[in-house]
Parts: C-alpha cells; structure tokens; sequence
C-alpha cells in the first residue's frame, strides 16, 4: 500500500454511524504487511452547514452521500504525519475543501495535499481544533460540544483497538500497545516518535478528563470509548506521570 493514494480506492469499511448530533463514525481498515489494520474517520457537521472530515477514508458511493447529505465538505484536517494516505484523493474529489495540520505535520502532509492552515479556521464554536500538548506539533484533536456533551476525536495518541480483524492485526495491536485489553498511549507514541514532552500530554489528559460535559471519545484506531471516558483519561495520564 503506497503512503498516498493517487486514486479513488475504497478499502473494507463499515457503515457510518451518528456518535451524536451532527457526528458521524466510520470504521475502515487500512491494507498492511501483516494484514489489515483498523482506522476510523469522523464526520463533524458545522454551524456554517458544512462538514469537517477528520481523517479521511475513501467510502463508498452510498456511505458518501450520507455525508454530503449532513453537509458538503469544508474542512479536510490531516490529524497527523501518517493520516495522509486518502488526503489527495479527497482534494481531488473536493477541489474547494479546506486542508487543516498540525503545524509540525505540514511537511509530511504536503506531500500529498498542499496545507491551507496549521490552526483552528472551523469558526464554529462549538467544534475547537486543539493542537495536542506535548507532542511538538505533530497531532490534532476535535473538541466537539453538542446538547448532550463533549465528544472528544483524537488521533494516535489514544488507541483502543479491542476488536482486531485478524492474526497479523491482532499481533500488531498487541506488539504496537494499540488498547487490544484496554485504551492505551501506544508504545511507538510514547516512546518518542511524537510525545516530546509526556508531563504536558498528561495535564491534557487530565484537563480532558475534567471537563463535566465529556461523553466519549472517538479514536483514529479502534473502537469509539463511549463508558468512562473521563476514567481512561485519567488513567493514562497517570501512566504517563
């Protein structure tokens, strides 16, 4: 599989599915060495009545007009260096998209897709893009608030992949420290590809953890954490205290 996609390729995925209002969720695997890995992309309907798309996955036709049914995309954020992989092909299929990094992903990015913006431009204020702590400015996250509460989305540095599909994902998930028996900082993360600075990371985990309003948390590798969000936060700040 190359790092980035020159064609419309629909990889095995699931079914989108409503997280909350104006938040949909796809399950997708991604094609590697060892066998098909999970990855989720979310969908963030906006003020404007547009979409944000978070980590993009190419979908189907049926899937796709659901999207576009909430709203046209806007706002394409590439929530890291290694979440590029479908970032051309959906310019491409949205030439007017605007592209979001993080301000030490842009590099990386525009090697695929050329970078609009390393900041928070959604103007919406009820969806925040957060340029993590403690990671160098490599990693992204969506704060998004509706009736119900705070949806959380963030990318590698939370992974909860409970339910791999298959041997080689299930040793990856296991070897990697990608959350196969519980959520987990996964170990390439946390031992310095991006976590510069854990003591940073874990106050945003803790400051996560105490907002009232929190109700889930949508990863980019495994399954939505929808019990005790604010628990596994906690407890993974105090693994990386």
């Amino acid at each position: 599989m190359p790092d980035i996609l020159e064609k419309w390729e629909v990889q095995p995925h699931e079914a989108l599915v409503k997280a909350d209002d104006g938040i949909l969720t796809v399950a997708g695997e991604i094609r590697m060495p060892l066998g098909n890995f999970p990855r989720r992309m979310t969908v963030v309907r906006l003020r404007s009545g547009h979409t944000a798309i978070y980590s993009a996955i190419a979908l189907n036709e049926a899937e796709m007009a659901r999207i576009e049914a909430m709203g046209r995309p806007a706002f394409l954020i590439v929530p890291g260096d290694h979440h590029r992989l479908d970032a051309r092909i959906w310019k491409d299929r949205y030439p007017d998209v605007q592209v979001i990094a993080p301000p030490a992903a842009k590099e990386a990015v525009e090697e695929a897709v050329p970078v609009d913006a390393t900041s928070d431009i959604l103007d919406d204020p009820e969806v925040k893009l957060v340029i993590v702590p403690g990671l160098e400015g490599h990693e992204a996250a969506l704060e998004v608030r509706r009736a119900a509460g705070l949806t959380l989305v963030t990318n590698d540095i939370i992974a909860n992949v409970a339910h791999p599909h298959g041997v080689g994902a299930h040793i990856m998930a296991r070897l990697f420290g990608f959350g196969l028996s519980e959520p987990q900082v996964p170990r390439p993360v946390k031992r310095g590809m991006i976590v510069a600075d854990k003591l940073a990371l874990a106050a945003q985990f803790d400051a996560w953890a105490a907002d009232p309003q929190l109700r889930r948390i949508i990863v980019s590798h495994g399954d939505v954490i929808e019990a005790n969000a604010a628990n596994v936060l906690r407890t993974l700040a105090e693994a990386l205290d």
